[in-house]
């Protein structure tokens, strides 16, 4: 499953093996500066079902992970059945818009990444 943390003056998006494969894509990373907000988002399953071009895998209500091409943004989603509950981190100056990532405990990923730094 995708992990978000910060790493340093990063926010990183660490993929399972699956999850590489699925997207065709490695981990992302993106500098905590860019970061402009993070949402919870109770179905983040809805929340990644844009219109756009989508460059991975998905299969609906199930499975989304993908680079997402929309008309005005560009987005990188991860979200599983098992994780339908999830964060959207908006960004600006950075190679995605956002992201959406199903998780276990978004609040706690949502803390994380809003914490002030050290």
């Amino acid at each position: 499953m995708a992990e978000l943390r910060v790493e340093g003056t990063d926010v990183v998006l660490h993929l399972s093996a699956a999850e590489r494969l699925e997207s065709v894509h490695g981990d992302l990373r993106e500098p905590r500066s860019a970061v402009q907000g993070v949402d919870i988002v109770e179905d983040a399953h809805s929340a990644a079902d844009v219109l756009g071009v989508k460059v991975g895998t998905r299969l609906p209500g199930v499975v989304e992970v993908a680079t997402v091409y929309a008309s005005q943004a560009k987005m990188f989603v991860a979200v599983h059945r098992d994780t339908p509950r999830g964060v959207r981190v908006r960004f600006a100056g950075a190679d995605y818009d956002e992201w959406v990532v199903g998780c276990a405990d978004p609040e706690a990923t949502r803390e994380a990444l809003v914490a002030p730094t050290a």
